[in-house]
């Protein structure tokens, strides 16, 4: 393997004068910065990671948690667009992002905050997991510079998709196109959930809309089955509603399954309405309206917040940045005259 000094004596100067010429020293000259760099290409000459963070004290790079319930890994379309944003921003800026190890069932593991330190990393963003592990407590706590995307710690930076905004925002989408009856199979167990639903409440309300407490039911996200099955419940009313809202747009489709194998039509006979924005509902008909998610943004504000927190710690802000989606327009939802009061 080839040394600095091993440079040094090629180039006939110090291993001092090499070592500041490769790191960009102002007091090298720019002609004895260029001769040893193309000396150093020449020899094949790769700087020592290793020794390079011990130097420095930063590995330049970034841990990644992500354990999702339903373990569709990154298949999952939200997530797997918000990690590639994420992992462009992040590389753009020279660091590397891997991903924290989360295999419960693996003997001798590591817990997260072990791992971490056991890997070096800079910096930690927590993009999807159970928010109340201990070991996710035990990691938000530690001195590591850590950034949730979704989830909202008193200590922790977090990126955060309005949802209170974007369902606001689709309810008088779908009020405007004349539905007053609107049901909404909502998701279960997690803050954004919580968000959505208060917000849906909170809009229908402000909007005078009574909707009866049977058209509010839980369905876990991504989960057709679940959807599916709500959906029956509702169209099995004396008076269904207009228009159902879904907790996502995969599990959305569980629901257009129910109603087509009703013998109706989406939006002829019910409307229906997503949310997340995933590319392929956007091409398949009748094309989806939902509340598109900009994946890319979240990723790219994680990577920008947690390399501030690590290469400016006294001057980053703990906060929440707010990212805001928009209502995508598809054919799912009909318009109609509204009814009568």
């Amino acid at each position: 393997m080839v040394s600095m000094k091993d440079i040094s004596s090629a180039c006939g100067v110090s291993v001092a004068t090499v070592s500041k010429a490769l790191n960009n020293h102002e007091d090298v000259g720019a002609e004895t910065k260029r001769r040893i760099r193309e000396v150093a290409k020449q020899m094949g000459y790769f700087p020592n990671s290793a020794a390079k963070a011990l130097k420095t004290n930063r590995t330049q790079n970034l841990g990644v948690l992500f354990e999702e319930d339903d373990h569709s890994g990154l298949t999952h379309d939200y997530f797997a667009c918000v990690l590639d944003s994420l992992k462009s921003a992040a590389e753009e800026r020279g660091y590397d992002i891997t991903f924290i190890n989360s295999c419960r069932t693996r003997p001798n593991r590591m817990s997260f905050l072990e791992h971490c330190r056991y890997r070096g990393f800079d910096g930690v963003i927590i993009v999807c997991v159970n928010f109340l592990d201990p070991e996710v407590l035990e990691l938000v706590n530690s001195d590591i510079p850590t950034v949730t995307i979704d989830h909202l710690f008193n200590n922790t930076c977090a990126i955060m998709s309005d949802n209170v905004k974007g369902m606001r925002d689709l309810l008088h989408y779908i009020y405007d196109m004349g539905h007053r009856r609107i049901a909404y199979i909502h998701g279960t167990d997690s803050s954004v959930a919580q968000r959505r639903l208060a917000s849906f409440y909170k809009t229908v309300a402000e909007l005078g809309l009574d909707i009866p407490d049977e058209y509010i039911l839980p369905a876990a996200y991504r989960d057709t089955k679940a959807a599916y099955a709500a959906t029956e419940k509702l169209l099995n009313l004396k008076q269904r509603p207009t228009c159902i809202l879904y907790p996502d747009d995969f599990a959305c489709y569980g629901g257009i399954n129910a109603i087509s194998e009703r013998g109706m039509r989406v939006p002829d006979d019910v409307s229906v309405a997503g949310f997340d924005g995933i590319r392929i509902a956007r091409h398949i008909e009748p094309k989806l309206t939902t509340l598109k998610q900009d994946t890319e943004l979240l990723g790219r504000r994680a990577a920008e917040k947690v390399i501030s927190l690590i290469e400016q710690p006294k001057t980053t802000l703990i906060e929440q940045i707010v990212v805001e989606g928009e209502v995508y327009v598809g054919n799912s939802v009909g318009k109609i005259q509204p009814e009568l009061p």
